[in-house]
């Protein structure tokens, strides 16, 4: 039995079944144990792949999108230019390459970056030498200013809750133990005040909330109102949650979440509406699948562009990158797009304005 696995099981004899939160946080960030502090989790080697590490055309097009936002807002001279739980930096890496050329655009940022593991630190470093990245524990430590954010496949991996309904009350489901085993279990059913809106659930069915996803978004909001900027939030997911998703991956294979906790990813679909509401003042932009936002974007004139230097398989492989990010039954749908922006500012590249 692993080290973490002993101490989940001693936690739950001392104090009681764990909510899926609990759970979720203890697996992923525990300093010593943790899926995050102990590995990088990305690519062939690893557990899962992001669309930055699929195609440069990625950070490219979503670089060159921000410094349009930037333009379009009067290319304020300074700005805060940040990312939620980079990965290797690849995304930032490419963003800021493409923009090189953008008059004014890398002389106004100042880069900075949101990570909590120190292994993905170290490969940020590395990938962003030039820049001189500031790291930070949380988003509360980002200077004031102008922010220009991105999180990809960010929002997935906090810690959820999941209540199911039964009758007129909801039962939270939890994490218990039994002799060497992490099992599943309900709590008595109760009125959850923050789930008395959902009257379209019927009875059996499950709902997923994420405070700390709500918390993050009002500050974000806050800040994109107050100084200006936008946020670009790239998750899998939808606008209302609906049924169980949380789900784990190790070596690119779904398994078992409670199976050996701290050695896989931990993620749960993304509720993008309460995002969107807990971002006001800020203006959300419609929910928009990431094909097509990245097909507004020129992704296939790019794709076009860096096909004709490539044969053979490099080029198999471009064509099938290109496939993979923008496809309906790929990337294409599954993944959405959001965006924030101050109100009274022009609508952001590529997206459609949302319901006022």
């Amino acid at each position: 039995m692993s080290a973490l696995k002993e101490r989940l099981i001693a936690r739950i004899a001392r104090t009681g079944p764990l909510s899926l939160a609990d759970y979720m946080a203890e697996c992923l960030l525990h300093p010593d144990h943790g899926y995050y502090a102990t590995r990088d989790p990305l690519g062939a080697a690893g557990d899962f792949i992001t669309a930055p590490e699929i195609s440069q055309m990625f950070g490219e097009l979503i670089g060159l999108w921000l410094a349009q936002v930037w333009m379009d807002q009067g290319a304020p001279g300074r700005i805060v230019l940040a990312e939620l739980g980079p990965g290797r930096g690849t995304l930032m890496a490419d963003a800021l390459r493409a923009t090189k050329a953008v008059p004014g655009f890398h002389d106004a940022l100042s880069l900075h970056l949101v990570e909590a593991s120190p292994v993905l630190r170290a490969a940020q470093d590395a990938a962003l030498k030039g820049y001189s990245p500031t790291f930070h524990d949380s988003l509360a430590d980002l200077p004031e200013g102008a922010l220009f954010l991105i999180a990809n496949e960010f929002f997935d991996a906090l810690p959820i809750r999941q209540f199911q309904r039964v009758g007129t009350g909801w039962s939270e489901r939890m994490i218990g133990a039994e002799g060497d085993r992490l099992i599943r279990g309900l709590s008595p059913p109760a009125p959850v005040a923050a789930l008395a809106h959902r009257s379209d659930v019927t009875d059996g069915q499950i709902v997923e909330t994420c405070a700390p996803a709500e918390a993050l978004a009002g500050e974000i909001g806050r800040r994109v109102a107050d100084h200006g900027g936008a946020a670009l939030i790239i998750d899998y997911g939808d606008w209302h949650s609906i049924g169980d998703t949380f789900q784990a991956l190790r070596g690119h294979a779904p398994v078992d979440p409670l199976e050996a906790p701290g050695t896989a990813d931990l993620t749960a679909h993304v509720a993008f509406g309460p995002l969107a509401r807990a971002a006001a003042p800020a203006r959300a932009s419609a929910l928009t699948p990431q094909g097509v936002f990245l097909e507004r974007l020129g992704i296939t004139h790019r794709a076009q562009t860096l096909a004709r230097s490539l044969t053979g398989a490099a080029l198999d492989t471009h064509v099938a990158a290109h496939r993979r990010l923008t496809h309906p039954q790929e990337m294409g749908h599954l993944f959405r797009v959001l965006a924030l922006s101050p109100s009274g500012q022009p609508l952001p590249p590529a997206l459609d304005p949302g319901a006022e």
